[in-house]
């Protein structure tokens, strides 16, 4: 069934054996169809946990299903304009999307019950061993494309909740993405991919830690996550510490 993808370092890396696995090449429906349960089972467990989510676009060999001509985010983005607005937790609606779309990604709208702390993954595999050790609580962590790590967690305010939502220098939105190399705080108005998803060149989302985990407070896994991100870019001369552990302004 393909080449085994290279474990996880940290402590708790337990991968589904079929999500270690590179996805089959399509050969017809039977191979959709092998892996729907699966993939529609973890879709369910994302929305069961307050998640919501949309659907969004994969990959067609190297390129993206919209079709688009130099797509700059392939198989990473919604397939609708109208994605903060789709975006649910009905169990009949996901459902009704991942059987009707067996090829779909999907995509979690954050800001409104939870964030996302993404990361570079090297830092990320430093930053969830030392808060493991240390006994604190983290929540899901998603491997996202082999390149970075995204830490879930509850959302810091919600357009209900205008008192208590601060903006932040390190909110990151799809457009400023190229802004933020090191640390990107998806809150209100940006979105990640959900595992299990697939990417071009046979690269995967896939969960380390499932949506099982509660989400935790994300102050308490910021400092960790910024300091690992500038000693990661202090140990890659090409980069800046500052501009890795921080957007570069806008």
């Amino acid at each position: 069934m393909g080449d085994d993808f290279g474990r996880y370092r940290g402590t708790e890396s337990r991968i589904p054996q079929w999500l270690r696995r590179r996805p089959r090449k399509s050969t017809g429906d039977s191979a959709l169809q092998e892996s729907a349960p699966g993939r529609e089972a973890l879709l369910l467990a994302v929305a069961e946990a307050g998640m919501p989510v949309a659907p969004a676009a994969h990959p067609v060999g190297y390129r993206c299903s919209c079709e688009r001509i130099g797509c700059p985010t392939p198989a990473r983005h919604p397939v609708s304009f109208a994605w903060q607005t789709q975006s649910t937790t009905d169990r009949a609606q996901v459902e009704r999307w991942v059987r009707n779309q067996p090829e779909a990604n999907f995509i979690t709208a954050t800001g409104m019950v939870h964030d996302v702390l993404d990361v570079p993954l090297e830092a990320g595999s430093r930053a969830l061993e030392r808060l493991l050790a240390q006994g604190i609580d983290v929540g899901p962590v998603a491997n996202s494309g082999g390149d970075r790590m995204l830490f879930f967690t509850a959302t810091r305010g919600t357009p209900e909740d205008e008192d208590e939502w601060w903006p932040c220098e390190l909110d990151c939105h799809p457009e400023t993405m190229d802004e933020h190399p090191g640390l990107r705080w998806h809150c209100r108005g940006s979105y990640v991919l959900v595992p299990p998803a697939r990417l071009p060149g046979e690269l995967t989302v896939h969960w380390l830690r499932g949506p099982e985990y509660p989400l935790p407070d994300p102050l308490t896994l910021l400092e960790t996550l910024t300091d690992a991100c500038a000693r990661y870019a202090g140990e890659n001369g090409e980069l800046d510490p500052h501009a890795v552990a921080w957007p570069l302004g806008r």
